[in-house]
């Protein structure tokens, strides 16, 4: 299993088939308001409510980026991702980042 630093809010999440790290770094978390067009931690709680596909994939790719897997990141287009894995492991790095 992936070594996870959890003061950091790391979380590992089977992808792919693969474990993969998973961060909500501040980097992150600027790349999600960007792609979702939002301002501030109300405005994207709101908007987490009703993510559509492209919107789960732009959040899956900046917790991956955020965790160092910027190799899968960039070819979630081309992954074998379940939606239910990816939502998953997205709930599973906002959940970690609260500690």
């Amino acid at each position: 299993m992936i070594g996870v630093n959890k003061v950091r809010g790391e979380a590992v999440a089977v992808l792919a088939g693969a474990e993969r790290r998973l961060c909500l770094t501040l980097g992150a978390l600027a790349e999600i308001e960007t792609a979702l067009d939002v301002s501030g931690v109300a405005g994207l709680a709101e908007r987490m409510r009703a993510l559509s596909a492209r919107d789960l994939m732009a959040v899956l790719a900046a917790l991956l980026r955020g965790g160092g897997e910027g190799g899968l990141a960039g070819d979630l287009d081309r992954a074998a991702i379940d939606p239910v894995e990816a939502a998953e492991a997205v709930a599973l790095a906002f959940t970690a980042a609260r500690g």
